[in-house]
């Protein structure tokens, strides 16, 4: 048996930044991960360049059931304090939109960064390494045993993760320890998400794949104003990716693809000032050709305006600042960018992470009921509550 101060199960973005404040603490630390790959999630965020905070965090940026859990970690590590490490680093990032913040080249200058600290620290990071089983003795240490060796440490902090993206190694593994150790698991389910339409709905967006364009997209009692895009599937985007996690199965979805016009308004004006223009001439004007065409019979496109009733125009105005869809799910965890639900925070301290009714036991990032929106916020949870954890086990 080997003895280490804590261990860490997990090398991605919680469990790195754990590792690292613990290391700083002169602890010995160890951090395991069964994927051959240091921070895989890391590397492939952003489109390759990593969204890795945002300039704008609130407790309102995030779901949980605990909705409070959240404010003391975010309190205590900001992103203002990441940006710092990153600039300590030497890394050149801009701010792309909504306060999201990206690297100007790769995301592996966040990672790098991280085993850099990591390395400062005497953190060992074992990769390819599967934990089998783990237990806890009468004296409160824990015993953790994979295929090779076994080990014996203080603090066992479990930071792997919830169950989006399956090829890139997302597993139940630590919610069946939370279960293991009696501790709930919430129901989850795959959150920042595509949705699919069903088929009748399928066949005209499926005309209109690759189109992308700026809407408010509602639901539940949410908004969010960002992009959207049809694809082969259903929809996807921005603002779609947003509003998946609130949506719920058999809820429908309202969207507005003028958000900065009175379409209505804007018809009976034209209709009074041009004698000739026909629905379709204006409406391409606001719209892409493919989108007006897919949306409006031919016989309503291609009258002329003046000839229609207000009471005409104020429905074809309101399918396209008021169109409604019922999605007929989600791409589920194969596309996911979080997982919503998990570890439930009423069982965790919010202070240090550390469960309730198992002294040494932690539970930190995406592992836990926490899950932020998109643009940034889930990986400043994982730095705060890292940040944490790291302070104390």
């Amino acid at each position: 048996m080997n003895n280490v101060d804590v261990l860490v199960i997990g090398a991605g973005a919680a469990g790195l930044m754990c590792a690292i404040e613990a290391g700083k603490r002169g602890k010995n630390v160890l951090v395991l991960d069964h994927a051959n790959k240091a921070g895989k999630k890391i590397l492939m965020s952003g489109g390759g360049r990593c969204n890795f905070t945002n300039l704008d965090v609130s407790d309102k940026n995030f779901i949980s059931n605990n909705p409070h859990f959240c404010k003391s970690a975010l309190s205590r590590y900001t992103p203002q304090d990441f940006i710092a490490l990153v600039k300590e680093h030497d890394i050149p990032f801009h701010e792309k939109t909504l306060g999201q913040l990206f690297c100007d080249n790769k995301s592996k200058d966040i990672l790098n960064m991280l085993l850099k600290e990591c390395e400062a620290g005497s953190v060992i990071i074992e990769l390819d390494t599967t934990v089998e089983v783990i237990s806890q003795e009468s004296s409160g240490q824990f015993i953790v045993k994979t295929a090779q060796e076994g080990f014996v440490c203080q603090s066992l902090v479990i930071a792997s993760g919830g169950l989006s993206i399956p090829t890139m190694g997302a597993s139940p593994f630590g919610y069946k320890i939370a279960a293991q150790f009696g501790i709930d698991v919430l129901p989850t389910r795959a959150g920042l998400v595509p949705f699919t339409a069903h088929t009748q709905d399928k066949e005209t967006l499926e005309t209109l794949a690759g189109i992308s364009l700026s809407c408010i997209a509602s639901c539940h009692k949410k908004s969010f104003r960002e992009g959207i895009l049809f694809t082969h599937r259903g929809l996807s985007g921005p603002a779609i990716l947003q509003l998946s996690s609130y949506w719920l199965p058999g809820e429908t979805v309202t969207i507005n693809f003028l958000p900065d016009h009175d379409l209505f308004k804007l018809l009976t004006v034209e209709k009074r000032q041009d004698q000739k223009i026909t629905v379709r001439t204006f409406l391409n004007q606001h719209f892409p050709k493919r989108m007006v065409s897919a949306w409006l019979d031919t016989d309503v496109a291609d009258k002329n305006l003046k000839t229609l009733s207000d009471h005409q125009l104020k429905i074809i105005a309101n399918a396209f600042q008021a169109w409604e869809i019922k999605p007929n799910g989600t791409e589920g965890y194969r596309t996911a960018e979080v997982t919503l639900g998990g570890v439930n925070c009423d069982a965790i301290s919010s202070k240090t992470f550390e469960a309730s009714q198992v002294s040494g036991l932690y539970f930190i990032g995406e592992v836990l009921d926490v899950t932020g929106w998109l643009g940034g916020y889930n990986f400043q949870w994982a730095w705060a509550s890292g940040f944490a954890a790291g302070q104390v086990v």
